[in-house]
């Protein structure tokens, strides 16, 4: 039975049986294998295929015309993408823009507005709501896994690590979820550090931190950040531990070659990620180069936060911003370095806006990092590329693999990027998702 492209309608989609989505139009770079060669790309990097489904998972990846069915929808060339990942978010601070105290729009501003919420608010009824409702979000917009920063200082640790695992387990079928550490990297000096490390171990997350100094300005104070990286590295690996870290996001610092040197001296190649890096953009030439061949030679991932790094970076009275707030994503690629961008922080003093929506994070990030003209493999940013550096089977399309897809009303890469896509259609498993993102009632939280 050929269905009509004029309307993609839900109802095609019941996650039983099989289907041939006919003419799917999809970026080789969001493919979880190789293309075979005769599949040739557009002038976008992208191709077009068949997609056999097979209840709840893609049987195959086939050259146009070629898939066979009882049921074949045609695309008519519309835009496939898989569901994608967000490798870097705070849930836990998210949603508190208008009930934390005014930022300023400025870092030191964002991180006293956030303590003084978290003293006031972070209960885990509180925690649940907010975080519950960002995974609704997420859900709604198409989002298959999230990597969670969670404020870890003593006395709030215990409560936040609870809630997440209980959201972990509730939403197991829905979207994968793994968390990481936060607190000032002295915080993993004496006995904390290790009734620390020995929580976020017994909930299988990662170890993390800021390099900064409990109460240093935008890095300073750091004069041994070398024992204190060799403090949290033998941490981990006593417990077999990834590590995920804030780095050089608000300070024109060096602490990224400091953590490669760390990654290397530890035997952690592979294993850590590294978010912001914003002052790599602001290096020489030749010092940039020197960064990123360390970083390359540790094996470490780079998360690139535009949207937040904007919205913080350079901001004061009367003065508009000179720096653009990002690390230099291409030198790094062109390094062989796994580099990914998210979302970070949603509607918080460190970010005003957001909706937890990884299709407008990698629209924007294009836009910001001139990942255009050409696009190259610029998809791969929102969806293979996190996924590996979670150690996760997601953001890709493939013989195997799950049918989580999303089908947007658009023929080229520019129309991805010019709309917000609203009306984007959700399959999770093969079946239809019909989920909308949640009222803002549902926080139940008076605002200003």
């Amino acid at each position: 039975m050929d269905l009509s492209p004029r309307h993609i309608s839900p109802d095609h989609f019941s996650g039983r049986g099989r289907l041939v989505l006919r003419n799917a139009r999809c970026p080789a770079a969001l493919f979880a294998e190789t293309l075979p060669p005769v599949l040739s790309c557009d002038a976008d990097g992208a191709v077009l295929v068949d997609l056999v489904l097979d209840g709840d998972v893609v049987a195959a990846v086939v050259p146009t015309g070629s898939g066979m069915a009882d049921r074949i929808l045609d695309l008519d060339g519309r835009h496939i993408w898989p569901l994608l990942v967000d490798a870097h978010t705070h849930l836990d601070k998210g949603h508190i823009i208008g009930r934390a105290p005014d930022s300023g729009g400025t870092h030191a501003g964002a991180r006293d507005a956030t303590d003084t919420d978290r003293r006031t608010h972070w209960q885990r009824d509180d925690l649940l709501r907010r975080m519950e409702f960002g995974l609704g979000c997420a859900e709604s917009h198409g989002v298959a896994a999230i990597r969670t920063h969670l404020d870890s200082h003593e006395g709030q640790a215990e409560t936040s690590w609870a809630a997440f695992a209980d959201l972990r387990d509730r939403w197991a079928n829905r979207i994968a979820l793994q968390g990481v550490a936060l607190v000032p990297l002295d915080c993993y000096r004496g006995d904390y550090g290790r009734q620390l490390a020995d929580l976020v171990a017994s909930h299988g997350g990662l170890l993390g931190g800021v390099t900064r100094a409990s109460g240093g300005e935008h890095g300073q104070g750091l004069d041994d950040l070398d024992a204190l990286l060799d403090t949290l590295f033998r941490l981990a690996g006593e417990r077999d531990l990834d590590v995920d870290l804030h780095v050089d996001e608000a300070a024109r610092s060096g602490a990224l070659l400091h953590v490669a040197d760390a990654t290397l001296r530890h035997g952690f190649e592979g294993r850590v990620a590294c978010g912001h890096c914003c002052s790599l953009s602001l290096l020489s030439e030749d010092e940039a180069a020197n960064v990123i061949a360390c970083v390359a030679s540790a094996g470490i991932a780079i998360i690139s936060l535009p949207t937040v790094n904007m919205y913080l970076q350079d901001r004061a009275d009367a003065v508009t911003p000179r720096w653009r707030g990002v690390t230099a994503v291409k030198e790094l690629q062109a390094a062989g370095i796994r580099v990914a961008v998210a979302g970070d922080n949603c509607r918080d003093p460190f970010y005003a806006y957001g909706d937890h929506d990884m299709l407008d994070t990698w629209r924007q990030a294009v836009r910001i990092l001139h990942l255009d003209h050409p696009y190259g493999d610029a998809a791969g940013l929102a969806g293979p590329v996190p996924a590996g550096i979670m150690g996760l089977e997601a953001g890709a399309i493939g013989p195997g693999r799950q049918a989580d897809l999303m089908i947007l009303e658009a023929w080229t890469l520019d129309q991805v990027i010019a709309r917000p896509h609203a009306d984007r259609l959700i399959i999770r498993a093969g079946r239809a998702a019909a989920h909308r993102p949640p009222s803002y009632r549902a926080l139940g939280i008076e605002f200003r």
